[in-house]
């Protein structure tokens, strides 16, 4: 059914007199007063736009039928890996449609399981998620944080895993931190931001991270303040406890850049100093483990695509440095230590391999994986023999295998049962040049026996940015997609980590053009290969995805036939004035630079809306709750296309409430919006289903 020829009527977004001077280019800022989202009038904007937007939806008949479907599909058990601590094993389990996954512990993996901690309880609609975890050492205390409304602050408490009640412990005001024991089991360490103000928490920004020590039993005010720096507010901490127990490893982060410093502290000497390792942000430094005073890291130190290095630091001068696991051909995402050997888990062209080595560096066998997809997991002690994986595809759901590192042996350890035939699908990867001729991988999934003649519904998808690597994995909502004839298309493309640290810096701050090419490029490929057409092409993609998208839609609206941009940055001159936006000039640059702006200006979606340009079909979905980009963004660039827009495709916004930029929203909110989405492209799209 193709969309109403009628133009639909959008809510009046007035436009005020703001203008800014960056560098003496002047720059209007219409819709600055929606950057207020308790304010009044943005209050009854948001009304009004969800009125439309649910208006518009609520019309599409088979809506209700994707939801039924979503909702029969997503109904099957899903595992977490199950991970141990002293005589204990944990895992998360969700029971098809709860809301959030249950944590449950057992002491042998045939006892039967206890709930350790539920979060459906914790709210009635399911919006307070668990957030971070940390267990101690003997396995008897469980350290948790709890967030409302997809929020990025965390509440930390600590449960007694024997009686599962709660302890009195309450820590507030974290952001960005996990929780590590001591080896005495009597605190961990954890890093935190000031009380920021109540009113205004969702948007003020964050400096000054410190790093302290919680003491169980006693209260937030006593901790002790481990490390902090009121001479870089832009420093942030993850303080780790060594599997020995000796040391706490300070990894020091500077935004979102993947370059950071070491320092570590000796915690067999109460009046140790922090003693910096590694002091200037050159290059990542991951740390794998210890042998007493020598420190293995992962780097990509004259390695882009990284290499396992070993540091004694009682001789740090970098001469004296060792190459463990050279550098090779494929790209190294993490290393641990299992069984006294390193288990490397490297990315093959987007999808995963895992070789292990010796602690010398020589090479003893590679895990056979079931297919091309994404392993993860592999966690565990130094001496354990047994470790768990997950693998997945785009047609295999998430299934948990139990790995012996003596034999090499992987046995299913829980599979899950989806309603579905996968036969039915197949996936391949194919390889499509980019504008400047750059090789860029695409895989593309769908039914067998699909006819290329153009005419296939195709959702393009992709993230490129911040080191991220986009993997195949397995989703009930793509399924659904595919089942109703659609294809599904993920390109690799520049600022992602798929091909190590040089494929991210091409596609940042100045190059960053790149990555909208490269996504045009997949969109081109697929319309010349018969895949699709442009009436029939929706491109989508999330957060910094979401600026993707809105670039693209600016600078070639004729190729596109819908859009879905998700919670995306879309004011290049203003994201780093809210939250934690200033921590992603490092990758983007910032408007405040006078070498940096033009850039940023060129491409910026909501500066580059034209007048009077009929625009793709656009849904774009962000949340009032959203701290991470704070839905301003989303809520300017919906009020600029609107008002340029020229064609009769419809341009709204659905906005979220009581939800955050993703983690930890509910089952029940994530198929609502899967839904929808769908539901607009079958009609935007002209689907029939």
């Amino acid at each position: 059914m193709p969309f109403s020829k009628k133009p639909l009527t959008y809510p009046s977004s007035h436009k005020s007199n703001q203008v800014d001077n960056y560098h003496g280019n002047l720059v209007a800022d219409s819709y600055r007063w929606l950057e207020d989202p308790d304010s009044e009038e943005t209050r009854a904007w948001i009304q009004a736009q969800n009125q439309v937007t649910f208006g518009y939806l609520n019309e599409i008949p088979t809506r209700e039928k994707i939801k039924q479907r979503l909702t029969k599909l997503w109904d099957y058990e899903k595992y977490g890996i199950p991970f141990k601590e002293s005589e204990r094993y944990f895992y998360f389990k969700n029971d098809g449609l709860q809301n959030q996954s249950v944590l449950y512990t057992l002491k042998t993996l045939d006892n039967q399981p206890k709930v350790l901690l539920d979060p459906n309880k914790l709210s009635e609609d399911g919006t307070v998620a668990l957030s971070g975890l940390s267990i101690s050492e003997d396995g008897k205390l469980l350290a948790y944080s709890l967030s409302a409304s997809g929020s990025d602050w965390q509440e930390w408490k600590i449960r007694d895993v024997e009686t599962g009640e709660d302890l009195q412990d309450h820590l507030k005001w974290i952001k960005f931190s996990g929780a590590s024991w001591t080896h005495d089991n009597q605190g961990f360490f954890y890093s935190r931001y000031d009380e920021p103000n109540e009113k205004t928490q969702l948007e003020d920004v964050n400096y000054y991270q410190k790093l302290y020590y919680h003491q169980v039993g006693k209260t937030q005010s006593e901790d002790v303040l481990i490390y902090h720096r009121p001479d870089q507010k832009e420093w942030g901490f993850s303080g780790g406890v060594t599997e020995d127990g000796r040391y706490l490893i300070i990894s020091i982060w500077l935004g979102t850049d993947s370059k950071n410093l070491v320092f570590f502290k000796d915690l067999t000497n109460p009046n140790a100093e922090v003693v910096e390792l590694i002091n200037q942000f050159e290059v990542d430094y991951s740390f794998i483990d210890n042998d007493d005073s020598v420190f293995y890291f992962r780097t990509d130190l004259k390695a882009p695509r990284g290499r396992v290095i070993a540091i004694d630091t009682k001789n740090p001068a970098p001469e004296n440095w060792r190459e463990i696991i050279p550098q090779s051909a494929e790209t190294l995402e993490s290393v641990g230590i299992l069984n006294n050997q390193f288990v490397a888990d490297y990315l093959k062209d987007a999808h995963s391999q895992i070789k292990i080595f010796d602690l010398k560096g020589e090479f003893i066998r590679e895990v056979e994986l079931p297919g091309l997809g994404s392993a993860g997991g592999f966690g565990g002690k130094r001496h354990d023999t047994e470790t768990f994986y997950s693998f997945t595809s785009f047609t295999t759901p998430g299934t948990i295998y139990r790995y012996d590192m003596g034999t090499g042996k992987s046995t299913i350890f829980r599979q899950p049962q989806v309603d579905f035939n996968a036969d039915d699908y197949e996936t391949k990867q194919i390889f499509y040049h980019s504008k400047d001729s750059t090789k860029i991988p695409m895989f593309i999934t769908h039914k067998k026996g699909i006819k290329l003649d153009g005419n296939n519904p195709t959702y393009l998808y992709a993230y490129g940015g911040f080191n991220v690597s986009m993997t195949p994995g397995f989703s009930v909502s793509l399924l659904v997609w595919m089942e109703m004839g659609g294809v599904y298309a993920m390109p690799n493309i520049r600022g992602g980590g798929e091909y190590g640290e040089e494929w991210h810096q091409a596609g940042m701050k100045d190059k960053k053009q790149n990555v909208f090419d490269d996504f045009i490029g997949a969109a081109e490929w697929l319309i010349a290969n018969k895949y699709t057409k442009t009436e029939k092409l929706a491109i989508a993609g999330g957060s910094n995805g979401g600026l993707l998208v809105g670039a693209c839609i600016t600078q070639r609206p004729d190729l596109f036939g819908a859009a879905l941009p998700a919670v995306g940055v879309m004011d290049m001159l203003r994201f780093h004035k809210f939250t934690i936006g200033w921590a992603w000039t490092s990758e983007y640059g910032s408007a405040d630079n006078a070498e940096e702006f033009p850039a940023l200006y060129a491409y910026s979606p909501l500066h580059n809306i034209k007048p009077d340009t009929a625009y793709p079909a656009t849904l774009i979905t962000t949340a009032d709750h959203d701290d991470r980009v704070v839905p301003a963004h989303s809520f300017k660039f919906a009020a600029a296309l609107q008002e340029a827009h020229a064609g009769d495709a419809p341009t709204l916004i659905r906005i979220e409430t009581k939800a955050g930029h993703g983690a930890g929203k509910p089952t029940a909110k994530i198929i609502e919006e899967a839904s929808d989405k769908w539901a607009f492209l079958v009609r935007t799209l002209n689907v029939e289903v």
